[in-house]
């Protein structure tokens, strides 16, 4: 028997040694099988480090012998149980995953057993289905309570209950709108503006809801909003939408465009339009301004599409400070965003060296990327940088100097402001990577 946990524990040891690969190939397991659970960038996030902690203690688990009556679920898993269930997704979904990584790990295990004589193999393996079944079991047991326990506190919850609404006026299918106004609160025949917030540095839940909070107050302020509505995602992020001013059938007036990653502030001539409070410590991603429940719905939507851009951006290392930012401001990114392999061909084709990732190519970049947004103007780019004309000209110069045919890729430059666009809102994840 001894001998046969100490077979065990090598096998441990041989999992360890590759878990890195075990973590990264259920992620992709899990996300391409469970549709549910393929979410955006924060909750994604969440799923590696609900794996990643799992398979850790898995591994622990087999080669320390711990007894089954001490194993505590991990913190991350026990996080994530809570995040579906604030979300509405099913409990199912959540167990699936746990069978799909239980059998995941078994095959890989499996392989690393072939140099074991015959003699050993038979039995480790039958060792190895064992504890790793009491294993799951145990940990499906300790996150489904979990979940459940949230689940109902969420539900039994305001936020709950707000949430559940909001859910079925984003779902698409019939809903009673008159109902939904009054349970929310909230004038669903207004011009909608959608905005999605979450924090930029680690604040605790109650510090969330007092900076949401603020926000609310900032916006309705600001736009003279006619009301507003708070629903959080989860305790991670929260969606808010505000009720613009003017008659609901009055068309919604498009935020004007800006090149920097911090929008103008809100103005008469630019209706929804929103700038960050001094200080904020919430980032956040606006959609653009829609009237009725389509409205409330596709403004939501932008919205998404800006968060899931930016925490492209953010993951990726590329920009640390609170980002406000509308969906004008990176519409295109948004369309082509869902494909970052794609897009990282796209710009490394299209940009040639200047698609590196240096300090001295991202100069350059930004530079470029400002010059052609203010029409090829040396004086205009000069100003907005801060910087002197002859700076500029030789920024420029040396920019397009990079690009695989030269002067001859702005003749017609649409793919090179597209290509720089997108280095600007998905950073270093859509860079060359050197290999």
């Amino acid at each position: 028997m001894e001998a046969q946990r100490a077979l065990v524990r090598q096998v441990g040891d041989r999992v360890r040694e590759s878990q890195e690969a075990l973590v990264e190939g259920l992620v992709q397991d899990i996300r391409a099988q469970i549709g549910a659970l393929d979410q955006e960038a924060a909750a994604r996030s969440l799923l590696e480090a609900s794996i990643t902690e799992n398979v850790v203690a898995a591994i622990n688990f087999l080669r320390q012998g711990i007894d089954p009556g001490q194993l505590e679920a991990p913190t991350a898993a026990l996080a994530y149980a809570r995040v579906l269930a604030q979300r509405d997704v099913p409990q199912s979904a959540l167990i699936r995953a746990y069978r799909i990584g239980h059998q995941r790990f078994l095959d890989h295990t499996f392989a690393l057993l072939d140099d074991l004589p015959a003699a050993d193999r038979v039995p480790v393996c039958v060792e190895l289905v064992r504890l790793s079944g009491q294993f799951i079991d145990l940990i499906c047991e300790q996150v489904g309570r979990t979940y459940e326990r949230e689940r109902d506190r969420w539900v039994a919850s305001r936020s709950g209950v707000r949430q559940r609404w909001v859910t079925d006026l984003l779902g698409g299918g019939p809903v009673d709108r008159a109902a939904a106004a009054r349970a929310l609160r909230y004038p669903l025949d207004a011009v909608h503006l959608a905005c999605t917030l979450w924090p930029a540095t680690r604040m605790t839940s109650f510090d969330l809801v007092a900076a949401v909070d603020d926000v609310r107050a900032h916006a309705v302020s600001a736009l003279r909003a006619r009301a507003a509505l708070v629903v959080p995602t989860d305790e991670y992020e929260a969606r808010l939408w505000l009720a613009l001013p003017g008659p609901p059938n009055a068309p919604a007036s498009p935020p004007g465009s800006a090149s920097s990653s911090a929008p103008a502030p809100a103005s008469a001539s630019a209706p929804g339009y929103l700038g960050a409070p001094e200080g904020s410590p919430l980032h956040a991603a606006f959609g653009r301004p829609g009237a009725g429940l389509g409205g409330f719905r596709t403004s939501a939507r932008q919205a998404a599409r800006i968060r899931e851009i930016l925490g492209t951006r953010l993951g990726s290392g590329t920009a640390a400070a609170p980002l406000w930012v509308h969906y004008d401001q990176a519409a295109p990114v948004a369309l082509m965003a869902g494909d970052l392999p794609a897009v990282r061909d796209f710009v490394t084709s299209t940009l040639g060296a200047l698609a590196a990732a240096g300090a001295r190519e991202a100069v350059l970049r930004d530079t470029l990327r400002i010059f052609l947004d203010r029409h090829r103007g040396h004086a205009a780019t000069a100003r907005a940088m801060s910087l002197h004309r002859n700076s500029v000209q030789y920024r420029v110069h040396r920019a397009t100097a990079l690009l695989p045919r030269g002067e001859r890729d702005l003749a017609d430059d649409f793919n090179v402001r597209a290509a720089l666009l997108a280095v600007h809102w998905l950073g270093d994840a859509v860079l060359a990577t050197g290999s």
